[in-house]
């Protein structure tokens, strides 16, 4: 069934970015509106340049101390991991398996490299098999 598929096949659109100066209180906000966990970080060019979740607030600043208001989102940017939204289902997996992310920013590279939507683990159940969503699941939360 996979392979069918392309990445804006499975894809949630609409996707809002934080911007880079934007803070972490922003972006918390942010993610309580929207019923997110995580939300790209975009640059002043609108260009995707990372992601930032609930966890690294949490991590970054609370546990730490620090007040979420005086941090900015693009100081968490990060090792970045997207997909092109002409990219084969398989090629998804692989990607999020290989790198054990649960959340993938689709770039429509043909289209002005434009971030066009996520996909995420909730994008995978709708639309692969039974036998693909638990050999996922083994391979990203597998532990060493």
């Amino acid at each position: 069934m996979a392979g069918k598929l392309r990445a804006r096949d499975i894809m949630t659109g609409g996707v809002r970015c934080i911007g880079a100066h934007e803070s972490l209180q922003d972006a918390s906000k942010m993610m309580r509106d929207l019923e997110v966990g995580a939300l790209p970080i975009c640059g002043d060019n609108n260009k995707l340049m990372g992601m930032v979740t609930d966890r690294d607030i949490v991590i970054t600043c609370c546990a730490e101390g620090v007040d979420p208001a005086t941090v900015q989102a693009g100081s968490l940017g990060g090792e970045l991991h997207w997909i092109d939204a002409d990219a084969d289902a398989n090629e998804v997996l692989k990607t999020m398996e290989n790198h054990h992310i649960k959340r993938l920013p689709v770039i429509d590279v043909a289209g002005g490299h434009r971030l066009v939507g996520m996909i995420t683990e909730q994008n995978l159940a709708k639309n692969l098999s039974d036998r693909q969503i638990a050999e996922f699941a083994t391979r990203v939360y597998a532990t060493a």
